[in-house]
Formats: C-alpha cells, sequence, structure tokens
C-alpha cells in the first residue's frame, strides 16, 4: 500500500485536498471470513471498537481487517472547498490530459488486479462476483471507452471561410458521491470517471463498507489524477453520517451534482431535494431486469444468463430479475435453468466458484414468495434458508437460489416477484399464454418496454426479425443485450443507467463524464474575417 499504514491492519483517514486528516474516531472493518464464522462474537467486537471502548490490540489476528475515519462537518466542509477549488483548474485542462486519467487507472487497475479482488472479498463480495467486478473497472477504462468519450467531450468544425465552431461538454463542477454498501467500490470507480468532463468529486464510503471505496481512490484515483497533473482536491474521500452529509451538500452553494446509488423510495426523494435546492441529481437506483427467452433461442446458454440472477444472491441492480419465455421452449428452459440452480452452493467469499452471497433479512424474501404462491404461482425449486454448508435451516445467513414458475402474461405483474425488485435469489420465470408468434412477441416486447424500472433488457433469439423488432422497440433501459451475458461489462456500451424509476426523471445510460456536465456550444473567428449575421 502506498498511502495506508503498512500494518496487518489497513488504516485510511480522511483524505481532502491531498491530505490525511485523522478524527480520531474510526469504523472498523471486519472480514466476511471471521463474521460467518462467529457473527455474534466479531459485531460486538466491531460495536467495541467503534465506540472506543476496546482498544485495536484486543482484536484476534485477522479479524479486522482495516479501519477508516470518520469524518466531522468540519472535515466534510473543507472537502467541498478543496474540490471547488481544484475544479476552478482542472476544466481549463485539455481534454486528452483528462481522457488519459483512465489509461492511467488502467495501469493501476491491471497492476494491482489481484490485490484489488482480495479487497472486494475481504468485504463479502463471493470470489467469482469480485472478478466480475474488476473485468467491468477494465471495461470502463478500455481503450474504446476513452475514444468515444473523448469524441463526446469535444467536436471541431470548420466553416468555409475559417471559422471555428465547437460542440463541447462543459464540466458540472463539484460531483458529490453517494455509493450503496452492496457495491460500494464498483460505484465509486464508475463515478469516478466524472473527473473526465474536468470535475471534482467528494466521495462518501459507507459507514458499512468504508473501505473499498476508500482503498479504490486512494490508490488507483488519487495517483492516476497526480499522473495526468490534476489538482490533489480534484478527488476526496471521507466516512460520514449519510444523511447529515447529503444535508450539508444540498445546503452548499459549492456543490454542483449529486450522484446518488440506493433504493428507488430514497433515491427519488433526493432527486426532489435537489432540484429544489439547485442540484442536478445523477441517480443509480433499483433494477428489475427482464431477459426474454425466444422459440429458436440458445438454451444452454441463455440459461446460463438466466442464473446471473443468483450473483450475489441477486443482491445487484443489474442482474436478470425476471424471465418472459417462449411457451413453447418453456419447460426446456426451466430444466435448464433449475439445473444450474440446484449446483450453486453457498462459501467463503474467497473460496473458488462461490458465487452466494450471505443475505441479512429473510423475512422479505419469505413475504415475496408467499405473495407468488398465493396468486398461483409454483415454487420449481429452492424457498428455504441455509447455512454456509447448505442445510436448510431458517437461521441460516443464505438463502437457496429459488426459480418461480408464473403461467400468463396478463396477471404477472399483479405478483411482487415480478413487478418490484426483489434483492435476493429469487427469478420468476413467466410463461406467456399459447398463441401464434406474431401476437405473441407483440405482447412480450410491450411488457418489456412498459416495465416501471429501466436498466437492463437481454433477449436469447436468433431469427434476425425477431431481434430487429426488439431492438427498434424497446426504448426501456440504459442497455439493450441480444445472445450475450445480460450481466457482462463491455466497452465502450455502459455499464450502468437507466430509464423509469431506476435513473429517476432524468434517467438515461450513465456515462459519468457525460452525465456531469452540460453541452455548449462555442464560435471562433479571427481577424480578417467580415462581420455578419450571415
Amino acid at each position: 500500500m502506498t498511502t495506508a499504514q503498512r500494518t496487518q491492519v489497513l488504516t485510511y483517514p480522511s483524505q481532502v485536498g491531498g491530505e490525511d486528516i485523522d478524527s480520531g474516531t474510526w469504523v472498523h472493518v471486519l472480514s466476511a471470513r471471521a463474521i460467518l464464522e462467529d457473527s455474534f462474537t466479531s459485531l460486538r467486537l466491531k460495536r467495541d471498537l467503534d465506540r472506543g471502548a476496546v482498544p485495536l490490540s484486543a482484536a484476534p489476528p485477522g479479524v479486522v481487517v482495516g479501519r477508516v475515519a470518520v469524518a466531522d462537518d468540519r472535515i466534510a466542509a473543507r472537502a467541498l472547498a478543496m474540490a471547488a477549488e481544484a475544479a476552478a483548474r482542472w476544466r481549463a485542462a485539455p481534454v486528452a490530459d483528462r481522457v488519459e486519467f483512465l489509461a492511467r487507472s488502467r495501469e493501476l487497475l491491471l497492476d494491482r488486479a489481484d490485490e484489488i479482488v482480495r479487497m472486494l472479498t475481504l468485504e463479502g463480495h463471493p470470489l467469482e462476483l469480485a472478478r466480475w467486478e474488476f473485468d467491468g473497472f477494465l471495461q470502463a477504462t478500455e481503450r474504446a471507452t476513452r475514444e468515444f468519450l473523448r469524441g463526446q467531450l469535444c467536436a471541431e468544425y470548420r466553416t468555409g471561410d475559417g471559422r471555428l465552431r465547437l460542440i463541447r461538454r462543459c464540466a458540472d463542477g463539484v460531483v458529490c458521491v453517494h455509493p450503496p454498501a452492496n457495491a460500494p467500490m464498483s460505484s465509486a470507480l464508475l463515478a469516478a470517471t466524472a473527473v473526465v468532463a474536468g470535475n471534482a468529486i467528494v466521495v462518501r464510503a459507507p459507514r458499512a463498507a468504508p473501505l473499498g471505496v476508500t482503498y479504490a481512490l486512494r490508490e488507483i484515483v488519487a495517483p492516476a489524477l497526480a499522473a495526468v497533473g490534476a489538482p490533489p482536491g480534484t478527488v476526496n474521500s471521507l466516512c460520514a453520517d449519510p444523511e447529515r452529509l447529503l444535508r450539508q451538500w444540498l445546503q452548499s452553494p459549492k456543490v454542483d451534482d449529486i450522484m446518488y446509488f440506493g433504493g428507488v423510495a430514497s433515491g427519488l426523494e433526493l432527486e426532489k431535494r435537489c432540484v429544489a435546492a439547485g442540484k442536478k441529481p445523477i441517480l443509480e437506483l433499483a433494477g428489475n431486469d427482464v431477459v426474454l427467452v425466444w422459440r429458436d433461442a440458445d438454451l444452454d446458454a441463455a440459461a446460463r444468463a438466466v442464473t446471473e440472477s443468483f450473483f450475489g444472491s441477486g443482491q445487484l441492480c443489474m442482474i436478470p430479475n425476471q424471465v418472459l419465455v417462449h411457451p413453447a421452449v418453456a419447460d426446456e428452459l426451466l430444466a435448464r435453468v433449475v439445473a444450474l440452480a440446484e449446483a450453486m452452493r453457498p462459501g467463503y467469499p474467497d473460496a473458488e466458484g462461490v458465487v452466494l452471497a450471505p443475505v441479512l433479512r429473510h423475512d422479505r424474501f419469505h413475504a415475496v414468495l408467499a405473495d407468488a404462491v398465493d396468486r398461483g404461482a409454483t415454487v420449481v425449486t429452492g424457498g428455504t434458508s441455509m447455512h454456509l454448508d447448505g442445510s436448510a435451516d431458517a437461521a441460516g445467513f443464505f438463502l437457496r437460489p429459488t426459480v418461480l414458475r408464473v403461467d400468463g402474461l396478463s396477471a404477472a405483474r399483479e405478483l411482487l416477484a415480478v413487478r418490484e425488485e426483489t434483492f435476493f435469489p429469487l427469478i420468476p420465470v413467466i410463461v406467456p399464454e399459447p398463441g401464434d408468434d406474431e401476437h405473441l412477441l407483440t405482447a412480450c416486447l410491450e411488457f418489456v418496454d412498459t416495465n416501471r424500472y429501466g436498466l437492463r433488457n437481454s433477449l436469447w433469439a436468433t431469427d434476425s426479425r425477431v431481434i430487429d423488432r426488439y431492438v427498434a422497440n424497446v426504448r426501456n433501459g440504459g442497455l439493450l443485450k441480444v445472445n450475450e451475458s445480460h450481466i457482462a461489462f463491455t466497452a465502450p456500451l455502459p455499464s450502468h443507467g437507466g430509464t423509469g424509476v431506476t435513473g429517476g426523471v432524468f434517467g438515461e445510460a450513465n456515462y459519468p463524464a457525460l452525465r456531469a456536465s452540460h453541452l455548449q456550444g462555442v464560435a471562433i473567428s479571427t481577424g480578417g474575417q467580415p462581420y455578419g449575421y450571415r
């Protein structure tokens, strides 16, 4: 580590304007393995450490993996001041230098690949999920992505008489970022790409999972920015109470944008508060993605894509949440999905092949499942809680991957499991009423496009006419996939962003460098050209 204390326990103060600020109060991060082995003892130790009741030396070796300083109002205000000062300088840097930040970030990511994946598993991300997240970091810094952003940030045109016309995107200024607790590091790194437009950022590390965010900002983002000449205050990281910090951001004249990752209700309420305060809201909320499997699909590949629903035990916004399958192949698809689901096993996050993660509260899962069954759905597999060893027990940390069969399209959205994001390992497979393919396809496309959420949608089909109709008619979502992994990251396409309640009123595919900037036209004439309005 370059800035953390070189001890067994990573120690990160707040980083403001390139300086470390130690408030004397800390949030401690315990290894996910320790919590799974003895949750009661581990969480009691964390509580005592956080409130200063016991010294760090009292913790058994290997249990505490890091600690992050808690910022007070004074530190948070200084972060905004330093960001505003840096933004005023950084926005004037050439576009090429700002885009080069992504290339430098990529070098650091590749150099620290094993370290980054390990950091993710320490915070409880299963190993396969951690590797998937890391691939997302790489795709966001790929050459194709860099070239796309460079072209979007500034375009030049010359008139016949030599006048210069620019269409460019100008930085909004100071962008404050609120990552979620379920995927904090990946969300923070996504948000950090807003600096490519010339913004400065202030990022709040969630108290529930502060280590990965702080590590990424200090060890990847800050050095990459320094390498391309950005002022130190271009990135600032701190851990603080969320509501208190959000109020400060909303009230401060130094803040231009607030990028918020979280639930629909809280996100849409923040959107209103942002607009009232004159801030731009950039929202990354829930997803309820639809996978459409047509009669001519590659069913083996489609089934593998469907079971991506169980990555992280469904606690991700951009996984499949519901499947719509042609009735002619429904039984075949279900058989394949069930076989894959039943082969999945829980395990420690750093173990090979593990994709399931603990789910802290199971009451919502059982309520949604009961609602589905009451409305006619069939539980094909799963439906129970289990321990780390796979044994069924209501007191277990894990949920067995669950597949529902829902017969009939017209009433499918009466089920909570279909209508709303569920955020646990449950996938409803909807089988429409049989009919001719023309009417069936029309009904399926309408179903996909009227989903109130709009993150990702995907199609499995080989008929080019079906593919063309899907692409032409599905406007819902920030990303469409056809015969590809639903969750895979693909440069230069966006990784996040969407329409409907996924992105709020202003939702669209989320390239933070574009979302946190605004279009401006510039006309430049040199001496010797006649004045005139024509």
